[in-house]
């Protein structure tokens, strides 16, 4: 039996030695301390709110003063939904979904501002995708709904598939909508079990993206969407995949083109501005050839480059939009910084004990820590993430004199995790599963004494192995 010191972290199985590489979303649930938060609201206390709030829409702002506010949004703007026997779904997607995916709460989300109006001329599939993610997250209060967001998942994808077959794929690539509905199926899958699925959907949406990008090279168009949603949906794939590999470190299917190295404004969605996110991919792009430079030729090439994406790092500046208030900043600032702690871990080497890495580590808990306390946790899922699997296992007190409930950086991770399972739509379960099995793997080093082989990093040595398919967007 090892000894157990201070910063052991306990809470083991058998499975944790028998299988040292598996994350085991389960028993991590099932064993967690601190519980998963839940709002006291009732997924449907907001209709006067609602109503208000669809007066800012132009394509809604002249129906909706036609409509009686004591109806459900969804029956009075489209009828058709009681014909599904589910039309409270499309209402929690609404009033429960939407607002989880922007810390903003000056602005909607563009799940709402984009999404809604285009739903007004919309198939059946993409209620039936929409109502299946709407009933998949509920399911995490009331699991009855979980075989109804199954069944309204299964019926969209058949949809799907008999669309991609009876048009062709060139088709269905020129239609917006095709994309949105892959969308909620992609965000269905993160939200159920956040495994390989939502990267079927990843790269499907992918192949149609750049075949109509290829079409509309060949008839000599601009591959620029010029519609917001079809803009809205690049967006979100490309997101997705430049935030997952910064953790598995997989291949690029979203290249550097889908973002704007000069683009600074925040957007509401990511959290960040796009100049960030092009930096990020750059960074992960670097990491995935850094042991592949031999030559000394080579790795001075790497250091320069490195160094330059170190230099924007520290002189970015992200820009919060008129009438945006002061949490966007903050969310934007706590990604900027965990995009600094992970170019030092993934390019540089720098590890758990880098008196460097500890003081990001430190700053990125205490901007999370403001934002919990402000009630505006959202969008800060990988900025917790990168920080957790950087926390020094010898040494956990981050902020012993701190205002902080406490001063342990596991602790902060955990109580904010907890937290936003609640107020986000990530799937905060994998998340929490692939860090406590990293802070595992680390005590069980410390015991055992184990060194990092020398062609490895830190970061490639722990989180890469571990993190395959996570969603940290």
């Amino acid at each position: 039996m090892p000894t157990i010191s201070p910063w052991g972290f306990i809470n083991s199985g058998v499975s944790t030695f028998e299988h040292p590489d598996e994350v085991n979303v389960d028993f991590d649930e099932l064993n967690a301390l601190i519980s998963v938060a839940q709002s006291s609201d009732s997924p449907f206390s907001r209709n006067h709110q609602i109503w208000s709030w669809l007066q800012h829409f132009p394509h809604l702002r002249g129906l909706s003063l036609n409509f009686n506010p004591s109806l459900p949004p969804s029956l009075a703007l489209f009828p058709e939904l009681s014909k599904s026997g589910h039309g409270e779904l499309f209402d929690y997607y609404l009033q429960q979904v939407c607002p989880r995916t922007t810390a903003s709460s000056t602005f909607s989300s563009p799940f709402a501002s984009v999404i809604l109006p285009f739903c007004l001329t919309a198939s059946p599939t993409l209620f039936k995708a929409i109502q299946a993610l709407g009933a998949c997250h509920w399911a995490r209060r009331n699991p009855s709904y979980g075989a109804i967001g199954l069944r309204f998942k299964s019926e969209a994808l058949r949809d799907l598939r008999q669309r991609l077959s009876s048009e062709g794929t060139l088709t269905c690539s020129m239609d917006p909508e095709v994309l949105v509905i892959m969308i909620m199926l992609c965000l269905y899958e993160i939200v159920d079990k956040c495994d390989q699925q939502w990267i079927i959907h990843l790269k499907g949406a992918n192949d149609l993206i750049r075949l109509r990008r290829k079409q509309q090279i060949a008839l000599s168009q601009s591959t620029t969407p010029s519609d917001p949603v079809t803009t809205f949906a690049e967006q979100f794939f490309a997101f997705q995949d430049v935030m997952g590999r910064t953790a598995c470190a997989k291949e690029v299917l979203f290249g550097t083109d889908y973002w704007k190295p000069d683009e600074r404004n925040i957007d509401l969605w990511m959290g960040c501005s796009p100049e960030l996110v092009s930096i990020l991919a750059k960074i992960t792009d670097m990491s995935r050839t850094r042991r592949q430079n031999t030559s000394e030729a080579d790795k001075a090439s790497f250091s320069l480059r490195a160094a330059s994406l170190e230099r924007q790092l520290e002189n970015l500046v992200q820009e919060v939009g008129e009438g945006d208030e002061e949490m966007l900043g903050l969310v934007a600032d706590s990604k900027r910084l965990a995009a600094m702690l992970y170019l030092h871990c993934s390019l540089y080497g720098a590890g758990p004990t880098t008196p460097l890495v500890k003081s990001y580590v430190r700053q990125i808990l205490r901007v999370v820590s403001d934002l919990l306390d402000r009630k505006s946790p959202v969008n800060v899922t990988w900025p917790v993430f990168v920080a957790a699997v950087e926390l020094d296992p010898s040494d956990d007190e981050l902020c012993p004199e701190s205002e902080m409930e406490s001063g342990s950086g596991r602790a902060i991770v955990l109580r904010s995790l907890a937290t936003l399972a609640d107020s986000t739509i990530s799937n905060i379960a994998r998340t929490r599963a692939v860090i406590t099995k990293l802070w595992q793997t680390r005590d069980s080093d410390l015991i055992k004494g184990t060194a990092l082989q020398n062609e490895y990093n830190d970061w490639e040595w722990h989180v890469v192995p571990i993190s395959n398919a996570m969603s940290l967007a």
